[in-house]
């Protein structure tokens, strides 16, 4: 009787395993699609970015491979310096007053106390649904000391303001207006994790006599960190890729935005206007390493800090 036994056991484990073998199929077969988008849109012109960057166009010879003789120089480069400092300035200030007040908003929507919330969600949300040339063109004619809106306040009340697209003030004011487009954008995502903060915390917390701000303090901060690690790797990524508003603002103020004002405009022109296609694609290498060891640099001292709480 213990014969029969024995040999049913290999095929019921056979019959249970192969509702796992279909669902570990099933889950390749729904992944599949996004690996192969992933790899024609990111991985390849990736490699082919690497590639170009090791060769370079000579009047002798044609294309030669170079070594990294492209990375060098692009080291080297004053005007891709000088423009990763300026993006890199502009990613200290910028960024940390962005997020400021997009966790403002967040922490503003979530208390309960405003009347109509959901109008408030929208409508500081609304910005990032408006294309960045859009956004741009408006704001470079908001600018404008003698045509746009400031010119128009100036001359309403008889004073001289300050030339928003001058050298100067060039830099804050496309800070603002990336801040303008992304407030938004973060403030949902901030939203979002403050939503998903167990409302027994809350009720624990009113309880032993916490007030709001004891609340705010005390329960949804710590459980922002996540989300605010997300917002801020996000917006140094943004910070570094910085080309759509100063590309625009260009056409405006020509003597002050040049084609190396940022990185990501340095590399465009470079390859479009100055067929360099070969040492963008260093530029371009290089600016990709830069930010992802400031994003990596800014999640381990995070980690670092939570560890040490």
């Amino acid at each position: 009787m213990t014969a029969p036994a024995t040999e049913l056991r290999p095929a019921a484990a056979r019959g249970l395993a192969r509702p796992f073998v279909r669902l570990r199929v099933a889950g390749y077969a729904f992944f599949l699609p996004f690996f192969v988008v992933f790899l024609i849109t990111v991985v390849a012109p990736l490699l082919y970015a690497i590639y170009l960057s090791f060769f370079q166009d000579r009047l002798i010879g044609g294309t030669v491979f170079a070594g990294l003789a492209n990375y060098t120089r692009a080291v080297g480069d004053a005007l891709f310096g000088a423009g990763l400092l300026r993006v890199a300035l502009f990613l200290v200030v910028q960024v940390p007053i962005m997020l400021l007040i997009a966790l403002g908003c967040a922490l503003a929507i979530d208390s309960g106390r405003l009347r109509w919330p959901s109008l408030f969600r929208i409508t500081i949300f609304m910005p990032y649904a408006v294309p960045a040339v859009v956004a741009a063109l408006m704001w470079g004619y908001m600018y404008g000391d003698e045509f746009g809106l400031v010119g128009q306040i100036g001359d309403a009340f008889g004073v001289t303001l300050p030339d928003l697209m001058s050298r100067s003030w060039m830099l804050g004011s496309i800070g603002n207006m990336v801040t303008w487009e992304y407030v938004g954008y973060n403030m949902i995502i901030l939203y979002a994790a403050l939503r998903a903060i167990p409302e027994e915390l809350y009720e624990a917390a009113e309880m032993d006599g916490a007030g709001a701000i004891r609340i705010a303090w005390s329960i949804k901060l710590p459980a922002l960190r996540p989300a605010l690690l997300v917002a801020t790797v996000f917006s140094i990524i943004g910070s570094f890729q910085l080309f759509n508003e100063p590309n625009i603002l260009q056409k405006l103020a020509p003597s002050v935005i040049t084609t190396s004002y940022t990185p990501n405009m340095y590399a465009y022109n470079l390859a479009f206007n100055g067929q360099q296609i070969n040492y963008s694609a260093a530029v371009a290498v290089v600016l990709g390493l830069v930010t992802v060891v400031v994003a990596y640099v800014v999640q381990l001292i995070t980690a670092r800090r939570e560890q040490t709480l």
